[in-house]
């Protein structure tokens, strides 16, 4: 999301001389979790670059598809600060998400992120499961 400001003190002018603000950014975030089930998830529980973990808004078909055999649940449940609870999952995985830059961010889930997967004891090339 973009949006255009004036400076606080600033008068209005006709020219619009404002800056472009941005409220979200593209970053990579690795997933620690899951909501639904393994084989359909339904959004995924990310830590974001600054540390926070938030859930990601609803995953499209395609992208949970994909995503899908990546996913190894562990027992129990986690929650995030905010108290929504997930699956934890264990590997490697790490998705492209925009995620809002304000306080309440949203996270929207973009792509699957490739890495090198291959050397890592357990990973899912190793273990017969399909990399990205």
């Amino acid at each position: 999301m973009t949006g255009n400001a004036k400076p606080l003190r600033s008068t209005y002018k006709a020219s619009r001389v404002w800056a472009k603000v941005r409220h979200a950014d593209t970053v990579n975030a690795d997933v620690l979790g899951f909501t639904g089930t393994a084989r359909h998830p339904k959004s995924l529980a990310v830590r974001l670059p600054d540390g926070r973990v938030a859930l990601s808004q609803r995953l499209t078909t395609a992208l949970a598809s994909a995503i899908a055999p990546l996913l190894v649940p562990q027992a129990g449940q986690e929650l995030t600060k905010t108290g929504d609870s997930y699956t934890p999952t264990e590997g490697d995985a790490v998705v492209e998400v925009v995620a809002g830059t304000t306080r309440h961010a949203v996270v929207f889930p973009v792509k699957l992120k490739c890495s090198d997967l291959q050397s890592v004891p357990g990973s899912p090339a190793s273990t017969g499961r399909p990399t990205c």
